[in-house]
């Protein structure tokens, strides 16, 4: 349960997280746009196992945050935030300029544009990359483990190193992630199909 909770927490906040660092990496404020820039870099240029360490030791002991589960979702969210930052705004530049021009010259809003002609295409193209990286999301949330979450990888290697029955704990434990990312996989299959036009 914990497990369930860490990654659907993340998703969301992920999610929130990704689409605001798309908006300003297109942002015409340069301050803006070099420092989500820079935030993305950093992230997809370290390893996540280095970065729960950095983020729990260092930065959320010096702000005081001893809540370990907060700290897991913030840092799974920051981690994959990078990632569907990317995402969604190649989504958005996949999107041919003359659409833009188009919806600008009929009275569009910038709101609206996004709303209505950017967000249903973009969301088609990159919904199968977007199912691949919540699903690894999922899997990402076992190694918060090594900041002591009882989440389901860390419940798993309790009970090997009671029972020293390795096989008995770890099968279980893919087993448990797979039924956690299939109906992702199965969700995003189903959306491919209702987003699914002729061009």
């Amino acid at each position: 349960m914990l497990t369930i909770l860490i990654s659907l927490s993340s998703l969301a906040l992920s999610t929130l997280i990704g689409l605001g660092v798309a908006l300003g990496r297109r942002s015409p404020f340069v301050p803006l746009r070099a420092v989500t820039l820079l935030y993305v870099e950093i992230v997809r240029g370290t390893p996540l196992l280095v970065q729960i360490l950095f983020l729990f030791y260092v930065v959320a002991n010096g702000l005081g945050l001893d809540n370990r589960l907060i700290a897991g979702v913030l840092i799974l969210s920051l981690f994959s935030g990078a990632y569907l930052a990317e995402m969604i705004r190649a989504g958005i530049e996949a999107i041919p300029a003359s659409q833009l021009e188009s919806a600008r010259a009929i009275g569009f809003t910038t709101p609206q544009i996004y709303r209505f002609v950017i967000a249903p295409q973009a969301l088609r193209q990159i919904l199968p990359a977007l199912a691949g990286q919540f699903a690894s999301l999922i899997k990402d949330s076992s190694l918060l483990s090594i900041i002591g979450l009882t989440e389901f990888t860390l419940a798993a290697q309790q009970v090997n190193s009671a029972t020293y029955r390795t096989l008995e704990s770890f099968i279980p434990l893919g087993v448990g992630y797979l039924v956690l990312t299939l109906p992702i996989s199965l969700l995003s299959k189903q959306l491919e199909g209702h987003l699914r036009y002729e061009t």
